[in-house]
């Protein structure tokens, strides 16, 4: 599983790189349809994961409940570190129309996939 979860990191990061995003709109999808977390314990473990910039009071209030996965945050963290480096290397080289439509694309698909998954 570290490997999943180091690759959902990297993943998140070249997202947060090239758009802006990450724990609601990447991680917590991805550990609710990829690892088969409960929500909760999937948003947890995101706001552990991005710990440092955002969401300390969060992540306390949830580890306090049962709902971090701290070996997952950390790994995802990690990944993270290297993925927004590229994402952002990409997201530099990208046109502001080709950029917001690649934005709407990944929405929507994320979208389907929740919906339907």
């Amino acid at each position: 599983m570290p490997l999943l979860f180091l690759a959902i990191g990297v993943g998140a990061g070249v997202l947060a790189g090239i758009f802006g995003i990450g724990g609601g709109i990447v991680i917590v999808p991805a550990l609710v349809l990829l690892a088969r977390m409960p929500a909760s314990t999937a948003v947890g473990t995101s706001l552990a994961a991005i710990l440092l910039p955002t969401g300390i009071l969060g992540v306390w209030q949830y580890y306090k409940a049962g709902h971090v996965n701290v070996t997952a945050s950390v790994c995802i963290a990690l990944g993270m570190l290297a993925g927004v480096y590229f994402g952002a290397r990409i997201g530099l080289t990208l046109s502001p129309v080709t950029a917001r439509r690649a934005f709407a694309v990944f929405l929507v698909a994320v979208a389907g996939r929740v919906w339907f998954g």
